[in-house]
C-alpha cells in the first residue's frame, strides 16, 4: 500500500513552459543571444538551469551563473505565474489524500517558487510537502530534494512510496533510492526516454494516472 506520493512539478503537477521559456529567452537576449526555437529551450524544464545553460549554449561557469541571474531577474516577478495546473491533478491530488497518502512535491525548482505556486493555484490544501532546490543549488542530482521529503513525512518503508514525474532524472533519482516510479508522458518527457529511464509504470494522461490502484 502506498502511503507517500512524491510528485515531479514541472510537466507532472504544472504546466510550466510559457514562464520557463520566456525566462530564458530573457536571459539570453540580455546577453546578446537571439535564439527563435522556443521548442528546443523546452528542454529546460526538468534540469537545473546552471547544467541547461552549460550544455546548450557552451556557457563556462562565470556566464552560466550569470544567465541564471538574469534568468531569476524575469522569472521571478512576473515568469513564474505563467503556468497552469494540468486538468485533473486537482481532483487526483484530492483522492489521494482522502486514501490517506501523503502528497508531497519533490522539485529541481527552487523551493520558494513551488511553494509560492502552490499556494497562487490554490493547490496548498492538498500537499502535505514541498521540497525543492535553494536558489543557490546546481547540482544535478534530485536525490537530496526526494530525501528530504521522506524524511519529513516519516515513511520509511520503500515499498509504501513512489516517485511520478516526467523526465528521467525523476526515475533515475527514485531507482538509486530504491523506490518504484511512475512515469508520464504528458510533460515534456517521451515515452523513450522514461522507458529508458526503467520507469515501473508509464501513463500518458491525468485520467489513466488517477485509475491506478496505489491502495
Amino acid at each position: 500500500m502506498i502511503k507517500l506520493a512524491l510528485f515531479d512539478f514541472d510537466g507532472t503537477i504544472i504546466d510550466s513552459a510559457e514562464g520557463i521559456v520566456d525566462s530564458v529567452l530573457y536571459a539570453l537576449s540580455k546577453i546578446g543571444i537571439v535564439e527563435t526555437d522556443r521548442e528546443k529551450l523546452l528542454s529546460f524544464i526538468g534540469p537545473p538551469l546552471f547544467k541547461s545553460f552549460k550544455k546548450h549554449y557552451n556557457a563556462d561557469d562565470d556566464t552560466a551563473h550569470r544567465l541564471v541571474a538574469l534568468y531569476r531577474e524575469f522569472y521571478a516577478p512576473t515568469g513564474y505565474k505563467r503556468c497552469s495546473v494540468y486538468d485533473g491533478i486537482p481532483e487526483l491530488l484530492a483522492k489521494y489524500k482522502d486514501k490517506g497518502i501523503i502528497n508531497a512535491v519533490a522539485s529541481a525548482k527552487p523551493e520558494i517558487y513551488v511553494k509560492e505556486i502552490i499556494k497562487e493555484k490554490g493547490l496548498d490544501r492538498l500537499f502535505d510537502i514541498a521540497k525543492g532546490i535553494s536558489l543557490k543549488y546546481t547540482s544535478s542530482d534530485k536525490i537530496p530534494v526526494l530525501q528530504a521529503a521522506i524524511d519529513e513525512s516519516g515513511i520509511t518503508d520503500k515499498d509504501e512510496i513512489i516517485m511520478i514525474g516526467d523526465r528521467k532524472f525523476d526515475i533515475e533519482a527514485a531507482r538509486k533510492l530504491g523506490i518504484k516510479s511512475i512515469g508520464v508522458t504528458y510533460g515534456f518527457g517521451t515515452r523513450d526516454e522514461l522507458e529508458e529511464a526503467k520507469a515501473d509504470i508509464i501513463v500518458d494522461t491525468v485520467e489513466e494516472l488517477s485509475g491506478l490502484k496505489l491502495c
